[in-house]
């Protein structure tokens, strides 16, 4: 007997293969809370395996809701030369839109990808989602003053924010404990006997990256090390170069370096080959994030891995659960960091 096909899937053949009642099944589709983890996973697995597509039309009508989401992305003052292609090719917002279509697309949801380069963009943005465009945001943000989450606050606009904001707002977030990953770092160079270290920061005005300074710097201290070279960059390959030349000017004796992303680490290892330094022999090299960049690496990078894929997958269920619960109190998830080894350090 042949599997029935996808387009006349229904919620009793999602149960069946669940195997849950038709009312989990319709639970988890619309995104209500207190149903069992292991359970939506099950749902979900059996909505791509049924090829169920809930009927969206119709649960507007009962729900008033748009039945979707955007994925924004805000960028800085200056940022629009170029944005959309910078936004579109960066690995770490691919692996954040990733996470989140993984997650949602089983349920039906496909977001709406929104970029907010400018003040007039932002303010569109609002207006879209007050007006029921979409339920709700997922928000990126790539600059420490962005005022959108603050602004969706304001509008009553249900959003959840990839990493802490820098100024305290009443928005849920995801986050990772930078500070824990930094220490790996500290404590994985120093243990490989490396004693003259430096850093590669990413933008100070950052939360991320004065949680990996604060992190590596008190792992230091706590080592005996009073003194740390610290070097700012801005999370981008070429200031990875920049600093790194500047190190290798200023303490050539330098044995072992933790920078802040894959990407200026890349840029970090580079410049080390140019200058015949061999990794990891003369200089160890940890970087952070574990993205694609960490094995386009040569050697390929030892890093502290970030679960954007999986922190993405919890803030579209965080927000779900804003949608259905308007009234539901800010919430942060907090997820731990890994070092994964390979071969700079």
């Amino acid at each position: 007997m042949g599997d029935r096909p996808a387009r006349g899937a229904t919620l009793e053949d999602v149960a069946r293969v669940a195997g849950v009642s038709r009312a989990t099944v319709s639970r988890v589709i619309n995104g209500i809370r207190n149903v069992d983890v292991e359970i939506q996973e099950a749902v979900r697995r059996a909505i791509a395996a049924t090829g169920y597509a809930p009927n969206r039309a119709a649960r507007s009508l009962v729900t008033r809701r748009a039945g979707n989401i955007a994925l924004v992305v805000s960028g800085s003052p200056g940022a629009s030369d170029g944005f959309s292609a910078s936004v579109l090719t960066d690995p770490f917002f691919g692996r954040v839109a990733a996470g989140a279509v993984d997650f949602l697309r089983p349920l039906g949801i496909h977001p709406l990808l929104m970029l907010a380069d400018t003040d007039q963009a932002r303010e569109d943005v609002v207006d879209h989602l007050r007006q029921g465009s979409a339920d709700g945001a997922l928000l990126v943000s790539t600059h420490a003053e962005d005022p959108l989450p603050e602004l969706f606050v304001r509008a009553g606009v249900p959003a959840v924010l990839f990493a802490r904001p820098a100024t305290p707002s009443p928005i849920s977030y995801v986050d990772l404990a930078h500070q824990d990953g930094a220490k790996l770092a500290a404590e994985h160079l120093l243990a490989r006997g490396c004693r003259r270290l430096a850093t590669i920061t990413g933008p100070l005005d950052v939360p991320a990256s004065q949680d990996r300074l604060a992190g590596f710097r008190d792992a230091m201290a706590r080592h005996g090390h009073a003194y740390l070279p610290i070097l700012e960059g801005d999370f981008k390959q070429e200031s990875g170069e920049t600093a790194m030349e500047r190190l290798l000017t200023e303490h050539p004796r330098v044995d072992g370096v933790f920078v802040a992303n894959d990407l200026m680490a890349q840029g970090a290892l580079l410049v080390l080959r140019q200058h015949g330094r061999r990794v990891p022999e003369d200089v160890a090299v940890v970087g952070f994030d574990d993205s694609p960049p960490a094995l386009a690496c040569r050697p390929q990078l030892t890093t502290v891995r970030q679960p954007v894929e999986d922190m993405a997958a919890e803030m579209a269920r965080l927000l779900l659960s804003h949608i259905e619960d308007a009234g539901r109190d800010p919430a942060s998830v907090i997820f731990d960091p890994t070092l994964v080894v390979r071969a700079s350090a």
